[in-house]
């Protein structure tokens, strides 16, 4: 059954939701800010989840309608068939947002959807109470401009949580973001990736995920795995595709150092749990210390901030041996995301190729692309 879908996405990365959504074959129906809707099936739910690497969540849109009173958004919320996606014993929360509405207070729209669905479902079922003992189902009810917007969460946690993270350190660039980064950089497994202060290794380790080809959702669990209206066997099918799907073999020139010794063993041992530690090069370093080794290679990072961690003279430091770098080495490419509005002209002494406005966390940041000279 044909089902809309919506992929939430961090402020400036819908381009790359659209195109993996796409390339799992999905028809786009639109994109918006921080989110990308489209249609899909039940295994399209269950293939979303697994593969893409770059949305917050994935949503199931129930409805879409315009509610100025609480009385329209009770009716408008009854009259979904909520009986066909929760079932007797489902176990229902409901969130919500409100932004330029007439129904402002978040508190009272939620009471209203629940007591809505929980009408309908005791009329359906015959009950005077639900026992709410089963599987969850997150609804989630967003006023915009006296719009109402009616979503089911088929993720849970966020999808940024891939399970490999057992070892995290300060400030750390989520894995949804730090995936982003990557596929931006149009990188290729032939060629060699750096990160030189990489912290808990999430770039090198979703760049080497890419590279191999392991669907990110691999390693957990998804709010949706307890529903009825998605098949168990769909669920074990599309897993055992995603794990034959794996380059086991595959070849990648990825390395990932940082100046604390700590921070890089952390490193490490996360990209053990997520099964890549063999194809990434860990060392301890200073950036100042860090060679060329080959040409066209390419740095994809995430320094530290002053807003963040880290003080000004060690930023100044890495800036400082960053324009040493490429002075030096003009085939190489640099991919840096820093919330230094005047990076280009201080350090690189140039204007980006491409650059991109993004959000890490709160914080607004660019996403400076660089491009190396081409050595035939």
């Amino acid at each position: 059954m044909k089902r809309e879908l919506i992929a939430t996405t961090t402020f400036g990365l819908e381009a790359v939701a659209r195109r993996e959504i796409q390339a799992l074959g999905y028809e786009i129906v639109k994109t918006e800010d921080g989110k990308v809707t489209y249609m899909a099936d039940e295994r399209g739910i269950v293939r979303s989840n697994l593969w893409l690497r770059t949305p917050d969540r994935i949503l199931l849109k129930m409805a879409e309608f315009e509610a100025a009173e609480f009385e329209e958004l009770f009716q408008q919320v009854k009259g979904i068939a909520w009986e066909e996606l929760i079932p007797v014993d489902g176990q229902f929360t409901v969130i919500g947002t409100s932004v330029k509405s007439k129904l402002h207070s978040v508190p009272a729209c939620q009471k209203t959807v629940k007591k809505a669905i929980a009408d309908r479902l005791s009329e359906f079922y015959v009950t005077d109470k639900l026992p709410e003992t089963g599987a969850e189902y997150t609804v989630k009810v967003t006023m915009l401009k006296d719009r109402a917007t009616i979503t089911v969460d088929t993720s849970g946690e966020a999808l940024h949580k891939r399970g490999y993270r057992i070892n995290p350190v300060a400030a750390p660039i989520k894995e949804t973001m730090a995936a982003a980064l990557v596929m931006l950089s149009f990188w290729n497994k032939d060629r060699l990736l750096v990160d030189p202060c990489c912290g808990s290794g999430t770039i090198p380790i979703e760049a080497a995920m890419i590279g191999l080809n392991i669907a990110p959702g691999l390693g957990r669990k998804f709010a949706s795995e307890g529903w009825d209206i998605i098949d168990e066997s769909i669920w074990k099918e599309e897993r055992k595709k995603a794990y034959e799907e794996i380059d086991s073999e595959g070849e990648l020139m990825i390395r990932a150092s940082d100046i604390d010794k700590r921070t890089l063993e952390a490193a490490r041992e996360n990209a053990e749990e997520a099964g890549v530690d063999h194809v990434i090069d860990f060392s301890v370093m200073d950036i100042k210390d860090m060679e060329p080794d080959g040409q066209n290679g390419i740095i994809i990072m995430n320094p530290p901030y002053g807003q963040r961690i880290g003080d000004e003279e060690a930023i100044e430091a890495i800036n400082g041996k960053l324009k040493k770098f490429f002075k030096e080495n003009p085939d190489w490419s640099l991919f840096i995301i820093t919330p230094d509005e005047e990076f280009e002209d201080k350090v690189m002494g140039r204007k980006a190729d491409r650059r991109r406005k993004l959000f890490n966390g709160r914080l607004k940041t660019c996403y400076y692309q660089f491009h190396g000279k081409r050595v035939f």
